[in-house]
């Protein structure tokens, strides 16, 4: 059994941090519902619409308000404590939850409606985002962060496992009030996490920066990190070309003839395949080059998706998804640690929200990518296209950014040159601009 204890994800973190804890906990529990309403709005818009085109700029309406709220949450998050930051996104995401559910107890609401309230809540949840992802650093030692890491990403795709599932059969049973009642109040759950944890300060220099000041100078400390930034391009280009999930609701009602159910599964496959990729990290504490990782699991994950798009019984076509999610994943969590061990703490709530910004907003723009050219051609095509597009850019990125495939992480381990030049210049960034 030594094999599976070097590849199983290190729990110590949990063992030895109460914060740590408290904001796992407060993720599961929030993560559940919030999973239920990514199903249900998009199956609701495309009821009442039928048009896969509208389903997709759902998608759309999201985007600005994730990328006002995302740059400006990352300046409040190295500018205000952390932890009541948390707390009052998390109960404006209850409030938003709640009115979602009022309007689905009505009747068929007006389209408008649903895009005024999504937009609301992915503003609302970019901040939230920015705000627990730059907390987790401070809740570990450094020794612990990669498996902080893991971990956190690990279970909030165990979410995506069962909120999914859950909101489809929900949907199917009750309506679609039920899984957006069930979301105001699992969104409790991480207000009560927040309210629980210890202070999270800031910097002394990050507290008396003016936000516009602030947020320049993220952006302009962030060019200096061209590992980092190739990770946050090529993460874009995956989501917004090879990630179908605003069709997942029209492949299932029309080509799989699966319903509500079959949407909730596709949801749940691709984050199955990441949940089970994400807890079986534990090998990446060792690995040194963590960019050729990502450059070979994002390529994985556009030929999985590919692929999908060729079948057309649903089972297939969720163990692909479920292949691409396990991709996706190993990505992630090594887009995430170069990201947090690079950035020392007075930068990082303003490198977190531009992670957040690509992590939230590549999806969306591709709901507005596939659900154009599902509605100019066919969804089966669209999810093809995409896949084979999303190869295609991993060869791109990598001549353009030849830092992403030199990172080592034992040279940066070290704290050699490198962290030491880095931290100079967030210092100067700050100072400067």
């Amino acid at each position: 059994m030594k094999w599976l204890s070097r590849i199983a994800v290190d729990i110590r973190p949990l063992r030895e941090s109460r914060d740590f804890r408290l904001l796992t906990v407060g993720t599961l529990i929030t993560g559940l519902g919030t999973q239920a309403t990514l199903v249900a709005l998009p199956y609701q818009v495309f009821v009442i619409t039928g048009s896969a085109f509208l389903t997709g700029l759902l998608g759309l309406a999201e985007l600005a308000p994730l990328v006002v709220a995302s740059l400006f949450g990352g300046a409040l998050a190295d500018r205000f404590d952390r932890r009541r930051l948390l707390l009052l996104c998390q109960l404006a995401l209850v409030a938003l939850a709640a009115a979602l559910a009022v309007a689905a107890a009505s009747g068929p609401p007006p389209v408008w409606i649903l895009f005024a309230l999504a937009a609301a809540m992915a503003g609302a949840a970019a901040v939230e985002r920015v705000a627990r992802t730059s907390t987790v650093p401070r809740t570990v030692s450094a020794e612990r962060l990669p498996a902080a890491i893991s971990l956190t990403y690990g279970l909030l795709q165990l979410t995506q496992v069962a909120g999914p599932a859950v909101g489809g059969v929900l949907i199917a049973a009750f309506g679609l009030t039920t899984p957006y009642a069930i979301d105001a109040v699992s969104c409790l759950g991480m207000a009560g996490a927040a309210a629980l944890m210890s202070a999270q300060p800031p910097d002394a220099v990050a507290a008396g920066e003016p936000v516009l000041r602030s947020i320049r100078s993220g952006l302009s400390f962030l060019r200096r990190l061209p590992a980092v930034t190739a990770g946050f391009v090529i993460d874009l280009c995956a989501m917004t070309f090879g990630m179908p999930r605003a069709l997942f609701p029209v492949l299932a009602l029309t080509v799989y003839h699966a319903g509500a159910t079959g949407t909730g599964l596709l949801y749940a496959a691709v984050a199955a395949g990441s949940t089970v990729a994400a807890l079986t990290t534990g090998w990446m504490s060792h690995a040194r080059y963590l960019g050729r990782i990502v450059l070979v699991a994002v390529a994985c994950w556009g030929i999985f998706i590919a692929a999908a798009g060729f079948v057309d019984n649903i089972w297939p076509a969720a163990a692909l998804f479920a292949l691409a999610g396990a991709a996706d994943s190993v990505s992630a969590v090594c887009r995430s640690t170069m990201m947090q061990v690079l950035t020392p703490d007075r930068m990082r709530g303003r490198v977190s929200s531009v992670f957040s910004l690509v992590v939230a907003g590549g999806p969306r723009l591709g709901d507005v990518e596939s659900g154009t050219v599902a509605a100019l051609t066919t969804p089966a095509f669209s999810v093809v296209s995409g896949g084979l597009v999303c190869v295609a850019s991993v060869g791109v990125v990598a001549l353009a950014f030849p830092q992403l495939a030199a990172y080592d992480a034992a040279e940066v381990g070290r704290g050699g040159p490198v962290r030491k030049s880095l931290e100079d210049e967030a210092l100067e960034a700050s100072e400067l601009i």
